[in-house]
């Protein structure tokens, strides 16, 4: 990993169906995959329990993997 890519830092996704979106990291997860704000959303299906006597179904981000997103800043930095 040439550049470490850490918890709250902004990064761009370079490649693949959400390609171009922006987004802070929430998670870095040790099989070289992470968590980003808003992006790969899938919706998941919620069982009713005492605190959500609905159930139904929510969104949440899936991971990507790190090899496709790069730095905000050295995105930028590239684009100019």
């Amino acid at each position: 990993m040439a550049q470490a890519i850490k918890r709250e830092q902004e990064v761009v996704v370079i490649s693949g169906a959400h390609k171009g979106k922006r987004g802070k990291v929430l998670s870095v997860q040790k099989d070289e995959r992470i968590i980003i704000e808003g992006v790969n959303l899938i919706t998941k299906f919620e069982r009713k329990t005492q605190e959500n006597p609905e159930g139904g179904s929510v969104d949440r981000e899936a991971s990507i993997h790190y090899s496709n997103v790069m730095s905000a800043e050295k995105y930028d930095a590239k684009k100019e």
